[in-house]
């Protein structure tokens, strides 16, 4: 990996007590980057930033609920004010409640709208003033294979993270006056707890198995992230999408 670009880098990154966000976390301040830590799960984000701490790197945690603006605007703020900058967000946070739209599980259907969708406006909302004012920064939100193609039983899903990829493109176009860049990460099956979040037994199990047989660890993602911010500051890497090799759709 090439990593001569992110020492010193401020990072905020939301979904960030397991999985992906932890993945990242984890590697990008052993890098040198200043991380800022945003989930739910308060004392897991505090235990995560405390091994960075230790382990001599520099980490902010604070309780972050992305369905709520003032929270994930709180968070960006705390960064700007503890590390005194915002080069990147990592718009992570995410959940995959899948089941066939005839079940009518309509709460798991708001709560993906919430988190997924509005989540994502929100980083960007609480990110964007001061990377204006700086001139410079950098946007990556976390899409899914899902946000290119649809399957029965994902229905809603798969619209929250074509929602993401619509949202990033728009923002591309919109922020280059203010040299902001912006990465959309479509991921395919990772080994995280993004199966725990279904509520149909059957549906779950199905998952499970397909995860147990397929995922690809973290580390995928994380070199994802890293390649996207290492590219120098006249290079937009504005789209990923990786698959395990085995993963036929």
């Amino acid at each position: 990996m090439s990593t001569n670009t992110i020492a010193g880098k401020v990072i905020v990154i939301t979904g960030a007590s397991s999985g992906l966000g932890e993945a990242a976390a984890r590697y990008l301040a052993a890098q040198g980057a200043c991380v800022a830590l945003g989930a739910r799960r308060v004392e897991r984000i505090h235990a995560l930033a405390s091994d960075i701490v230790r382990a001599g790197g520099q980490a902010l945690a604070l309780s972050t609920d992305v369905t709520r603006r003032a929270e994930v605007e709180h968070l960006v703020d705390a960064a700007v004010q503890r590390f005194g900058r915002l080069d990147v967000i990592l718009n992570n946070a995410g959940l995959m409640p899948h089941s066939p739209l005839a079940r009518l599980k309509v709460d798991d259907w708001e709560r993906m709208i919430d988190v997924n969708i509005k989540g994502v406006l929100y980083g960007i909302a609480a990110a964007l003033p001061h990377m204006q004012r700086q001139g410079s920064g950098h946007i990556i939100n976390v899409s899914s294979v899902a946000g290119h193609k649809v399957r029965a039983g994902s229905t809603v899903y798969a619209a929250t993270k074509h929602a993401v990829r619509v949202i990033s493109e728009g923002l591309r176009q919109e922020v280059k006056s203010w040299n902001i860049r912006t990465t959309i990460i479509s991921p395919g099956m990772v080994d995280t707890e993004l199966p725990d979040s279904i509520t149909e037994p059957d549906v779950a199990q199905t998952m499970r198995k397909s995860y147990a047989a397929m995922a690809v660890p973290t580390d995928a993602f994380v070199r994802a992230v890293v390649y996207a911010i290492s590219e120098p500051p006249e290079v937009d890497v504005n789209e990923i999408l990786f698959r395990p090799t085995r993963q036929d759709f």
